[in-house]
């Protein structure tokens, strides 16, 4: 059986993570049968990053990675109708959703402004997790954007990278349907996992004000959430 190993759920999202909840989207739309775990700890997983799978007793993280191992091993065909310009396509944007973790985990954890109801919520909705547990988390994650470099940045010079990179999504999601047709493709689980966890947790970052503002991505999460949610 498989396993998808990820960081719990937060706000009604499977994953408070843009990039497991990618791959738990990806499972749930090609119907490939899985068990969830979801744990804080990642010291077990590859590369000590999550998410990751264990698939007949082999560990494989990455999200890219697994998707492509999935793909191969379960010979799935959710991309088999894609042009070599679409691919191209969802090449791009699974790189521009990499700058984009960055400022949506900036916007919870470093900005003093939102970091308040993150830590509140994942103590009300997690009871193993405490203020010092989150705190020493925070303290973690400024060390992380301080050498990615997102940290060194002024809020409002942060978000203007994260609003550029959702106006390139606003512009590509059509009004109906989904990136590439009328049927969601690996790219849209990707852009689910992200949209996600911007546009339905109740904190008002520059993030979820764009979202909020753009029917199209408002539309394309809300069908894909309630296409994984079944």
């Amino acid at each position: 059986m498989l396993t998808l190993y990820s960081y719990p759920k937060l706000f009604g999202v499977a994953d408070n993570n843009g990039y497991g909840l990618k791959v738990y989207a990806f499972l749930k739309l090609a119907g490939v049968r899985f068990t969830h775990e979801h744990v804080f700890d990642a010291s077990k997983a590859p590369r000590g990053q999550l998410p990751y799978i264990v698939d007949d007793g082999v560990a494989i993280g990455d999200s890219e990675t697994i998707l492509a191992h999935l793909i191969e091993k379960y010979r799935l065909t959710i991309d088999a109708q894609l042009t070599p310009a679409q691919r191209t396509t969802d090449h791009l944007v699974t790189r521009l959703l990499d700058d984009l973790y960055w400022v949506m985990s900036y916007s919870r954890w470093k900005d003093d402004r939102f970091f308040p109801a993150v830590r509140d919520a994942f103590m009300a909705q997690h009871a193993q997790i405490d203020e010092a547990g989150l705190n020493k988390a925070r303290e973690y994650n400024a060390q992380r954007y301080y050498f990615q470099g997102i940290g060194r940045y002024a809020p409002d010079q942060a978000y203007a990278r994260g609003l550029s990179d959702l106006q390139v999504l606003a512009d590509l999601i059509p009004p109906d349907g989904y990136v590439h047709g009328p049927n969601p493709g690996s790219i849209d689980a990707g852009i689910y996992g992200f949209i996600a966890n911007i546009h339905y947790y109740p904190i008002p970052t520059p993030l979820k004000a764009f979202v909020s503002d753009h029917p199209n991505l408002v539309r394309h999460c809300e069908a894909i959430h309630a296409a994984v949610s079944r």
